[in-house]
């Protein structure tokens, strides 16, 4: 997302899992929280600079996002604290990976996240919206990755920093998948992850713009909760049929699944 910001009650840590269901032991299971610091495998993250709180849902979409075509450049729209830039630059060769951010905090805490991190040499991030990133483009990208405000509801907090988070109009969907049509490259993949129930929404307006769909995972956090969340990856090719599955987190006994092991133990400290 566009950013994200440490508050230390228990409660507020909790909500950093935009996957409601999750119960709060991920929290404490998932990566060992030092003050405002994430420890991952590989890397480690400050976001006490950033509105929106590093969440399941970055690493998610980080983690998932195929990398089948070998990128040899990345995009990160809206990188917040830069984990989606950084898991990635852990999972590729990518020798270019750029990332976007809007917030000036949360710019300057992607800044110095990457310049910490073991791939500092490959990771970039520029201080612009994605409307001036766009109007000059001067490169395409092999991957393009966002995880989007996508909160439509008409309401807001009083704090700007994290309403321009959370909040659709800050970014709309429209001109994300724009943005992604204009800068992909022939063979690139646009990946995301967003609510459920804009799924069917955003594939329409991908396919207005000619990105379809390689390849869906709808998530949700345990066997009898509704689904919460799409990831959703897209190509230039139009392909008669794509593998669509899903994934759960937890079975009802606290357990994570299989399936959501394997997915994150690379990054995750006690997977």
């Amino acid at each position: 997302m566009f950013s994200c910001h440490l508050e230390r009650s228990r409660e507020t840590i909790f909500s950093a899992l935009l996957l409601k269901n999750l119960p709060s032991k991920i929290v404490n299971q998932q990566s060992e929280i030092i003050l405002s610091k994430f420890q991952f495998k590989q890397f480690s993250l400050e976001q006490d600079r950033c509105a929106m709180k590093i969440g399941t849902d970055g690493v998610l979409l980080g983690a998932w996002t195929p990398i089948e075509n070998h990128p040899f450049s990345i995009l990160d729209i809206g990188t917040g604290t830069g984990i989606i830039a950084l898991i990635l630059a852990q999972r590729s060769l990518a020798s270019q990976i750029d990332a976007v951010e809007i917030d000036a905090e949360a710019y300057e805490q992607a800044t110095d996240n990457f310049e910490n991190s073991p791939w500092n040499d490959r990771l970039f991030c520029f201080h612009a919206g994605l409307d001036e990133f766009v109007e000059e483009p001067e490169e395409e990208y092999d991957l393009i990755v966002s995880n989007p405000p996508f909160y439509s509801e008409n309401y807001k907090s009083n704090n700007e920093q994290r309403d321009l988070a959370r909040f659709q109009d800050a970014m709309p969907f429209e001109d994300l998948i724009e943005a992604a049509a204009l800068l992909l490259s022939e063979n690139g993949i646009f990946s995301v992850i967003i609510p459920f129930k804009e799924e069917p929404t955003f594939l329409a307006l991908a396919k207005e713009n000619e990105l379809f769909p390689l390849k869906i995972t709808r998530v949700k956090g345990t066997p009898t909760s509704e689904m919460k969340r799409s990831l959703l990856a897209f190509s230039r090719t139009k392909l008669e049929s794509f593998p669509i599955d899903e994934l759960i987190i937890e079975t009802p006994r606290h357990m994570y699944t299989a399936e959501y092991i394997e997915l994150t133990k690379d990054f995750y400290l006690k997977m």
